[in-house]
């Protein structure tokens, strides 16, 4: 079955899709994200196969009885991949192609090829093949025929010269020369990674002072739509998952007098591959250091409340569980049962409703956007020079001034501020802020 490994690629294939769920497992999937994910990266779904089993078999998974019936099934179709909704070993997929015989992908693979299509700038190529070669590394069982075999003799032959004097012989084995290829460049790409990082951090840390917004939420849920509608950054938008692989930060003003940086993420889904979550660590920094995620919503879609809690999943997995999260449910516009917002708007009543796409509800957005950025109303008493125009300025742009009194080079200057602006006032450096009662 060597020559279905060929390519792991899945391009204008005709894909069957498979679910294995233990029978005592309640909340088996139904398999319309995998159709979503197999569409995405080009394949043509001709058929599902679901089942339950009393417990995964270690040759099979599903047992060969079952792998027998899925085989049928591919012949029937014409099938040529086969795509599991489960991660499998190496051992399970090398003993499926072998019975059904057809190309078998589980569910990390074909994330990691819909990124690895995905991918554009040199940043997202990096932590793709990274991610790839990281689910590669343990996996290796000599499913690629892209690295030569090495024979033991010795000679003038290329294969006879990789190892050098001393390894002329019964030569190396092949998984060997492989696993050590794989390590050197996993270490190569980690390198070169981290040095992204470091500029980010410097990137992030030349913002301080800026109010940091971060779009999140599952993929092709509008969040891209969402930046546009707000910015008008004319970012690439399409109808289907990951169209996002890179992060974009643009400046938005939700009201006047007040500027915040907002940032577009890449899309999660459920079970996302832990080797993509670790790999664009870099990308996903804008969410760990954001003042205030936007968790966008697709409400449009029936399993919007599983998506709500993939999401949360992987935010937690990033370290983002404390921060301050505004849901907003998108895509109100093309809703076909209106008692799915309905239900989404009691199970999260502080949630906003409305549609990137036409505009609905952005207003209502951005003036939740301004309360959570001033924070509580504060009176404050500021004493100043005359000539610290920042301090002065600063006032009138995020706050409203009560009251100005001057003497000699100094002024006095009673505002009402929010909260969250306090340290940023602070740090123009006036002579002093006192908080004043009411």
């Amino acid at each position: 079955m060597e020559k279905v490994r060929q390519t792991l690629r899945v391009k204008k294939e005709r894909a069957v899709l498979v679910g294995a769920f233990l029978r005592n497992r309640p909340d088996a999937e139904d398999l319309a994200e995998l159709a979503a994910l197999a569409r995405s990266a080009g394949a043509v779904v001709v058929d599902r196969f679901q089942q339950k089993i009393r417990s995964v078999n270690p040759s099979t998974y599903i047992g060969k009885g079952k792998a027998e019936q899925l085989r049928d099934r591919v012949k029937r179709f014409k099938a040529d991949v086969v795509i599991f909704d489960n991660d499998l070993s190496p051992g399970q997929i090398r003993e499926l192609e072998k019975i059904v015989q057809a190309k078998v992908l589980d569910r990390s693979e074909l994330i990691l090829d819909i990124f690895a299509s995905r991918a554009k700038t040199r940043q997202a190529k990096l932590q793709v093949e990274l991610a790839q070669l990281e689910y590669t590394y343990p996996r290796l069982t000599r499913m690629w025929s892209h690295l030569d075999t090495v024979a033991g003799a010795g000679g003038g032959t290329a294969a006879g010269t990789v190892g050098g004097i001393g390894t002329r012989g019964p030569g190396e084995q092949q998984l060997e020369i492989d696993r050590r290829l794989v390590s050197k460049r996993i270490t190569e790409l980690k390198r070169e990674l981290a040095n992204i990082d470091r500029r980010r951090i410097r990137e992030i840390k030349g913002r301080e002072g800026l109010f940091k917004i971060c779009l999140v939420g599952y993929t092709n849920a509008g969040k891209s739509t969402l930046l546009n509608a707000l910015t008008g950054a004319g970012v690439f938008v399409e109808d289907r998952l990951f169209a996002t692989l890179d992060t974009r930060t643009r400046r938005w003003s939700p009201t006047r007098g007040v500027e915040v940086l907002l940032s577009d993420t890449v899309g999660f889904v459920r079970n996302l591959p832990h080797q993509l979550v670790a790999s664009f660590k870099a990308t996903l920094e804008e969410a760990v250091n954001a003042d205030l995620l936007l968790h966008v919503v697709d409400v449009s879609n029936p399993e919007a409340l599983g998506q709500i809690e993939s999401v949360n999943v992987v935010l937690e997995q990033i370290g983002c569980s404390d921060k301050e999260v505004l849901m907003v449910l998108n895509k109100v516009d093309a809703i076909g049962r209106q008692g799915s917002l309905e239900m989404l708007e009691t199970l999260f009543p502080e949630a906003l409703s409305i549609s990137a796409k036409s505009g609905y509800g952005l207003g209502r957005l951005s003036r939740a956007v301004v309360r959570i950025f001033k924070g509580s109303e504060l009176r404050v008493r500021v004493f100043c020079d005359q000539s610290n125009g920042k301090v002065q300025s600063f006032l009138r742009r995020h706050g409203r001034i009560l009251e100005e009194r001057y003497a000699d080079s100094q002024v006095l200057i009673d505002a009402s501020l929010g909260q969250n602006q306090l340290a940023a006032l602070r740090g123009l450096r006036p002579r002093s802020v006192e908080l004043l009662e009411g």
